[in-house]
């Protein structure tokens, strides 16, 4: 199994790094508990321990079984997981979890394992990070899919077309049932309804929703397509989020009918 990238020894990685060097993790606001779940011993310690140096409480797993039943007597408020595990592989786990709760995933994957990375999209999770990586950037990642969490700045709660949104609840209703979302789906629905008739390209899509200035924008696709299969009629002639050729999607029906 493929390492993460490990500071050499006598690396400057803390906050007086120079320019060039892995950027500093301030610390985390509050203990957020993060389950890290890998066989990999090394790669399990690494990610705890800079995990842990940020702030968050760190409970690890080296199966899938065991994450489940840890999870269970106390839920975390993120889990870490990487796909390839023996017996119960990292998107069954993922996909129990989610039957379960919306709790985030990040999920770590094989770099150019791009099938593999889409089927962990496509059961729920929220990020992902290729191996070998940088620890400090999935402590970032692992901070950018908390700070999702929160409430909402601005609560207004939103609505069109039968659907609702409150953002300060972390709530939508298709015509009043609740959706089961995830994290990014719900990000997504919400930023949509705020910006009714505007078309969005997918680079702008990552980042205002994922709030990256880049990364792999199958991430946006699947999650296009995961949203409206929750809520369009018929997802695959879509009323309500439309493709709009060679620029991207729009939200809000109209008089032409798109699909894509």
């Amino acid at each position: 199994m493929q390492q993460p990238h490990v500071p050499t020894p006598g690396r400057a990685t803390d906050a007086t790094a120079p320019a060039g060097a892995e950027p500093a993790v301030p610390p985390a606001p509050e203990a957020a508990r993060v389950l890290v779940v890998d066989d990999d011993a090394t790669v399990a310690e690494v990610v705890a321990g800079y995990l842990g140096r940020a702030g968050y409480a760190v409970e690890r797993a080296a199966d899938g079984p065991t994450a489940l039943t840890r999870a269970a007597a106390r839920w975390p408020d993120l889990v870490v997981l990487d796909l390839m595990l023996p017996g119960m592989d990292g998107l069954e786990v993922c996909r129990r979890l989610r039957a379960r709760a919306p709790v985030p995933v990040v999920m770590l994957t094989a770099r150019g394992d791009e099938d593999d990375r889409i089927l962990g999209l496509e059961v729920g999770a929220d990020d992902y990070v290729t191996k070998p990586f940088s620890p400090r950037e999935l402590v970032l990642r692992v901070r950018s899919v908390l700070r999702r969490t929160l409430p909402a700045a601005d609560p207004r709660p939103l609505a069109a077309a039968g659907l609702a949104v409150d953002p300060g609840a972390r709530r939508a209703t298709r015509n009043g049932t609740e959706l089961a979302l995830t994290l990014r789906e719900f990000d997504l629905l919400a930023f949509f309804l705020g910006h009714p008739g505007k078309v969005f390209s997918r680079e702008d899509l990552m980042r205002e929703v994922w709030g990256w200035e880049f990364g792999d924008l199958s991430t946006v696709t699947v999650h296009v397509r995961r949203l409206r299969g929750k809520v369009e009629d018929d997802p695959a002639r879509p009323r309500l989020i439309q493709t709009v050729w060679g620029v991207g999607y729009r939200f809000g029906p109209s008089g032409r009918e798109e699909t894509g």
